[in-house]
């Protein structure tokens, strides 16, 4: 018998739902140990969930024969063990957690970590350390760590094999302690990096009314996460904004590498009276949808910016956007995460964290490892933080140009 519930919950800037699972073996099992039955708990939860039904290519009931008859003689090996299976699944996303790691990832949305600030993740070809963005205002982003930046080590470590909490993990620590990292960027020499870790407050929302010399008030918003605070965040901006005269928008999702599911697929109702947000399909090819059936906090024309740094919910929030012709998506190609995960309680205490399904924009595209192509191209020369958003940076001056240009906004409102 098994009992579950399921809400959305965050996992590192990437996308998740969270499924909460308590498993009674079946009689066949009683037999075995204590740290067999651990192995054979996240065996069956891969075996339920996982979204492909051929695991990979493998016999996946020879596979849990196999770690099932390793030594097992304490929590190490089983978590070992567990690691090498679900590794054969070629799935960066599905995972392992143990204890002390699932308790910080359960903290990372509750909109205040301690750390450095970085959002990351493996590249899925060179299975290298890649920084999706940095945290607004984090350490990280102060010393000047941009997308796309590989991380080769922390504190003299190589990443090379490390997971991606195994990494959270090393770079996390009290305010004020200290970690270096050693950073490679393209064209540039190998960076060292040292940074003081601190408390990284996660509000996710910057806005300001910003009225132009030929009379148009363009509200400019930065969205950077989509935590717990988000939405309504976002609703309080926008009726404020409104309130204020705004007449059109600039929303910025540059850099923002996700979050909270539910949030994504809220926001975008915000601007959205009627459509289809997303849709998701399981192992068994199901579909099901998320869809605006209400009234829209502002009609106003959209222009929304991204690039190689938004990923996850920021993508569904822009496909929604650009598909239901409400918004003009300008900037970079996005970063191109199309993958759900769930994440399952261990009855140790670990986590397991499991890829159930993909998502497609309204209008069915899979954007996984391709993002999302904006109308308009614009590349981002670099800057520095405080030019975001300013005349120096040449995306969000083109964004103005755009809402200027009423040909090219009419088609959004």
């Amino acid at each position: 018998m098994e009992r579950r519930f399921s809400w959305v919950r965050s996992l590192s800037g990437f996308v998740l739902a969270i499924a909460v699972t308590w498993s009674v073996l079946a009689p066949s099992a009683h037999a075995l140990t204590e740290e067999q039955r651990l192995v054979n708990e996240v065996w069956r939860i891969v075996d339920r969930s996982y979204v492909d039904s051929s695991f990979n290519h493998q016999n996946w009931w020879a596979i849990r024969e196999k770690y099932l008859k390793q030594p097992l003689p304490n929590r190490e090996a089983s978590y070992t063990a567990i690691q090498q299976m679900i590794a054969g699944l070629d799935d960066p996303f599905t995972r392992l957690l143990k204890p002390d790691q699932y308790r910080s990832l359960q903290t990372s949305t509750s909109g205040e970590l301690t750390g450095v600030g970085l959002q990351i993740s493996l590249d899925p070809e060179t299975k290298r350390l890649r920084v999706i963005a940095p945290v607004e205002g984090s350490p990280a982003a102060k010393s000047g760590i941009r997308p796309a930046d590989s991380i080769l080590m922390i504190d003299g470590v190589s990443t090379v094999g490390l997971s991606l909490d195994d990494a959270a993990e090393r770079m996390r620590g009290q305010m004020g302690s200290r970690v270096t990292l050693t950073i490679e960027r393209a064209g540039e020499k190998v960076l060292e990096i040292d940074l003081v870790r601190d408390r990284i407050e996660l509000n996710p929302v910057y806005a300001e009314l910003r009225p132009q010399s030929n009379g148009k008030k363009i509200a400019y918003l930065r969205l950077s996460q989509f935590n717990a605070n988000a939405t309504a965040e976002m609703a309080h901006a926008i009726a404020r904004l409104e309130n204020q005269g705004a007449d059109s928008y600039i929303l910025d999702l540059r850099n923002n590498p996700g979050g909270l599911l539910q949030a994504g697929i809220d926001i975008a109702k915000l601007w959205v009276d009627e459509g289809t947000i997303v849709y998701t399909v399981n192992r068994q090819g199901t579909m099901g949808s998320f869809e605006a059936m209400g009234d829209a906090l502002t009609k106003d024309p959209l222009v929304v910016l991204v690039n190689q740094g938004t990923a996850s919910a920021s993508e569904i929030l822009a496909g929604a956007l650009k598909d239901n012709g409400r918004a003009i998506i300008l900037g970079e190609k996005t970063f191109g995460k199309g993958l759900i995960q769930s994440l399952f309680d261990l009855s140790d205490g670990a986590g397991l964290a499991v890829t159930v399904a993909k998502y497609e924009t309204p209008s069915h595209k899979d954007i996984n490892k391709l993002g999302i192509v904006p109308d308009q191209v614009v590349p981002l020369d670099p800057i520095t933080l405080d030019q975001i958003g300013t005349p120096s940076d040449r995306q969000y001056q083109a964004a103005i140009d755009a809402i200027s240009s009423d040909a090219l906004v009419a088609g959004a409102s």
